[in-house]
């Protein structure tokens, strides 16, 4: 069975990280390319703006760096993500690593000091209970 992916728009080159930049991976954009990847970011499908403060999960909460909750935001944009996943069919995710909302096996802890630990973002989450299976941009699938 091939693969149809969701892919963090970030590695989209779409321009909609915290820091209003990219991070293009040639792999997701040859992807999109075939037409066998569509692009989400659920943190602006969650209604948050680019440029954004910096976000971490601490614990079940997700904080930006002045300390606010943002975790409304972050849930209702993972479900809005997967939603788009499921209408087009996808059985895989390419998602950004360490990100509060695609992180895959470690996510940055809460304290904005760049220590990692173990655990998913919110959307990562949402997809694996989706059934779709995960890989990050440092993390490829064998076959891309």
């Amino acid at each position: 069975m091939r693969l149809r992916y969701v892919v963090s728009a970030c590695l989209a080159g779409i321009a909609c990280r915290y820091d209003g930049r990219a991070t293009p991976c040639s792999a997701v954009m040859r992807l999109m390319e075939e037409g066998r990847a569509v692009a989400a970011c659920p943190e602006c499908l969650g209604g948050l703006p680019t440029p954004r403060l910096a976000c971490e999960l601490l614990g079940s909460r997700v904080v930006n760096k002045n300390g606010e909750d943002v975790t409304a935001a972050f849930l209702h944009g993972a479900q809005a993500a997967t939603a788009l996943a499921r209408q087009n069919g996808c059985n895989a995710a390419i998602l950004k690593s360490r990100s509060p909302s695609c992180g895959c096996g470690q996510i940055y802890d809460g304290t904005f000091t760049g220590t990692l630990r173990e655990g998913n973002g919110l959307w990562a989450d949402e997809l694996r209970r989706a059934g779709i299976t995960l890989f990050t941009e440092e993390r490829l699938p064998r076959d891309e």
